[in-house]
This record gives structure tokens, sequence and C-alpha cells, in this order.
């Protein structure tokens, strides 16, 4: 079941949320300065991807990762965010999309606070 719904979400609209996780991971690569959020993005872009089955747990990475957050909430997290709240929305309309509205809702608690998290298997 959870690879059925993982083929589905990436067919209807996966894989442009995973590919705006992406672009954001490369355009803080460009930069220096953007480094140390690049893991984090492609870490949650794979988890955009393909997420039924899939877990995001916080990591203890200490005060430094407060600060990525914050820095990475103002230039990147909120619009992310606001992507992955108007399809959850959009999703939440019908019975059959409720369980990928509540997969978009989980993306943007991420998109807020990326830098920290971790994916694992369930």
């Amino acid at each position: 079941m959870r690879t059925i719904m993982n083929v589905l979400w990436f067919i209807f609209g996966g894989w442009i949320s995973g590919s705006l996780w992406i672009l954001a991971g490369l355009i803080f690569a460009l930069t220096i300065v953007g480094l140390p959020w690049t893991p984090a993005a492609f870490r949650l872009a794979g988890f955009s991807y393909f997420p039924f089955g899939k877990m995001l747990i916080d990591r203890d990475d200490g005060p430094a990762s407060l600060l990525l957050n914050v820095l990475w909430f103002i230039f990147a997290g909120w619009w992310l965010a606001l992507h992955h709240l108007v399809l959850a929305l959009a999703l939440a309309v019908t019975i059959i999309g409720i369980p990928f509205a509540w997969q978009h809702i989980k993306l943007a608690l991420a998109s807020l606070t990326p830098v920290g998290k971790a994916v694992i298997e369930v």
C-alpha cells in the first residue's frame, strides 16, 4: 500500500514539491554562506518525493540549528510552507485526497524548521 501511495503522490504533484526543495537547496548551495542549509533541503526533498512510510524526527543539533532555522524561515521556509498548505487545503476537499493533504501538512511544518530533522523509515 505504501508503494502505491508513493507512486500516486509522485505522479499527482509530489515531483513538484520535491523539485522545489531541490531548487531551494541549489540556490543556497550557490553561495558559500548558504551551504549549511543544503543538506537539510536535499534530505527533505527525498522525503517530499516519497513521504509515505517515512517519518520526520528531531535531532539535537544544538543552538546552531536554531539560528540556521530562523534564517531558513526568513529566506525560504515561509514560501515552501505556503506551497504545502495551499496544496493540503486543495486536497482535503475530497475524501480521497485527505491522506495526501496530511503529508503536505507534515511537509509544511518541516519546511519551517528543516535543520536538525532526520527522515526515518517506519
